[in-house]
């Protein structure tokens, strides 16, 4: 009896020790769950690191939003947040990015643009279906392309209007030219051509520009220009006899770096295009060393017209410039297999659902004001009659950090319109020009091998375009793609593309 009451003892000792235990990690009496507030405003924090192109503690515009943005948390949800934005250093984002996450710090959300796909097969970002399945708002406002997206790839959340790249010109200058008009009513190769030429002979900006166009280290920005009217209108074409080859090593893309060529030999396509990073290109476009650039449609382009403006004066706004018209005309086939760009949650945050709540918020109404609209008496005020109006500041400066659906649900009515002209006219031509593409998502066993066959094509392209190599040499990079995988992969486009 004696020795099983001293087990009994025993027992109870560690049932109250165990007690202690849980109770010391848990909120009791007077105390909260970490992130939620108490009625005077106290409870501790929850910190969510964020890393996000251009939004880092040296922006004061990023510091005041996210400033912004714990205040309206904790006064219309509850949410106690404290933001801590992580800095990366200059260059390329997406390769900053990846040497940060391969590092080991892995911020609690994440900005992707590029370089998300091998995060995410390590495991290492959430799955966000079952939150938005659960949120009270994300899930109203995502468009039928984010669903599509999300059900393929749940990884990366961007809700934005279709926005493809689309090309624009100082007003004044484009009116300085003889062959505007005919670019405009019938938007053809040849007509571009004629228009790129003329823009630098005639030098409209007290000898400038120095050059027709412009881009940011490749020729992606350009495709959005030219690809479809060289009839590279999908990622893989359909051939004569049915099968599929990749839209890179066929003979549409061998004319079309033909044309490349012949820009960037006669002075209009920018000789530096290659080594220029986002802002020296804008930085080009606004001293009017290249004439034209592209823009993603809608709130940027507004933006490069507000800053056109301010360092040109009013004849210096923007015009949009339609796609090529050739075999056929667009932007470019949209993909619908997964956001090429958005935020992620890291799996390894232990503040997930606080994170995701933050997500559901900015597409509150509440949120919405916040993250469309820019910080009162700021960027906009409430004029009589409860309606708000949007004042320059707002169309030269501000843009939306999270989401951007069609409709803004605003608890306050809109005087103003969200987007100027040119941004309105850009979303419109990209509606007007969508479609879809018939890419996939490249399978894990041939990602490797798919990152050295896309390094080839940049070389052997940038190598054409420049005259390094000679198009004549065009075959001998077909072989060599097929060669790093090019085979293997056409073989499962073939059996897979539907």
């Amino acid at each position: 009896m004696k020795k099983l009451s001293l087990l009994l003892i025993v027992a109870m000792l560690a049932m109250v020790m165990s007690a202690c235990t849980s109770n010391s990690n848990s909120p009791g009496a007077g105390q909260t769950e970490p992130g939620t507030t108490q009625p005077d405003g106290s409870g501790d924090p929850v910190t969510l690191k964020i890393v996000y192109k251009d939004e880092g503690t040296a922006n004061p515009v990023s510091v005041k939003f996210f400033e912004t943005l714990e205040k309206s948390l904790a006064e219309d949800e509850g949410l106690n947040v404290k933001f801590e934005l992580v800095d990366l250093a200059q260059g390329s984002y997406a390769e900053n990015l990846n040497l940060l996450l391969l590092g080991g710090t892995i911020p609690d959300i994440i900005y992707f643009q590029g370089g998300d796909q091998q995060i995410a097969d390590q495991g290492l970002l959430e799955d966000l279906t079952p939150y938005i399945e659960k949120s009270t708002y994300i899930k109203e406002i995502m468009e039928p392309h984010n669903q599509t997206r999300m059900a393929s790839y749940p990884f990366l959340l961007w809700i934005k209007p279709l926005a493809p790249k689309a090309p624009v010109v100082r007003a004044d200058w484009f009116n300085a030219m003889e062959s505007s008009k005919a670019l405009m009513e019938n938007p053809t190769v040849d007509n571009y051509y004629a228009f790129f030429k003329e823009l630098v002979e005639k030098k409209p900006g007290e000898d400038k520009p120095s050059y027709a166009l412009t881009a940011a280290g490749d020729i992606a920005e350009i495709n959005f220009i030219f690809n479809t009217a060289f009839g590279l209108d999908t990622t893989w074409l359909k051939k004569d006899d049915g099968t599929y080859e990749y839209s890179k090593v066929s003979q549409n893309e061998k004319e079309k770096l033909t044309f490349y060529n012949k820009l960037y030999k006669e002075g209009l396509l920018d000789p530096q295009f290659i080594t220029k990073q986002w802002d020296t290109k804008e930085d080009a476009f606004y001293k009017g060393e290249a004439a034209v650039i592209t823009g993603t449609a809608g709130k940027i382009i507004d933006l490069y017209d507000g800053r056109m403006q301010e360092l040109g004066g009013d004849d210096a706004s923007l015009i949009v410039l339609p796609p090529a018209k050739g075999e056929a005309q667009g932007f470019g086939a949209t993909d619908v297999t997964k956001e090429a760009r958005g935020l992620a949650i890291s799996s390894q945050s232990p503040h997930k659902d606080v994170a995701f709540q933050v997500f559901d918020y900015l597409a509150s109404p509440k949120g919405q004001m916040l993250d469309r609209l820019g910080f009162e008496d700021e960027h906009y005020k409430v004029v009589d009659g409860g309606e708000i109006e949007l004042n320059e500041k707002y169309y030269s400066e501000w843009y939306a950090r999270f989401w951007e659906p069609t409709e803004i649900q605003s608890e306050t009515p809109l005087k103003t319109p969200l987007l100027g002209e040119p941004g309105t006219e850009s979303l419109k031509m990209a509606s007007d020009y969508y479609t879809e593409d018939n890419n996939f998502i490249i399978p894990e066993q041939f990602i490797a091998n798919w990152d050295a066959m896309n390094n080839l094509y940049k070389e052997y392209s940038t190598d054409f375009i420049t005259g390094k190599k000679d198009l004549s040499q065009f075959d001998q990079f077909v072989e060599a793609w097929n060669a790093a995988g090019g085979a293997e992969i056409t073989k499962y486009a073939n059996e897979n593309i539907k």
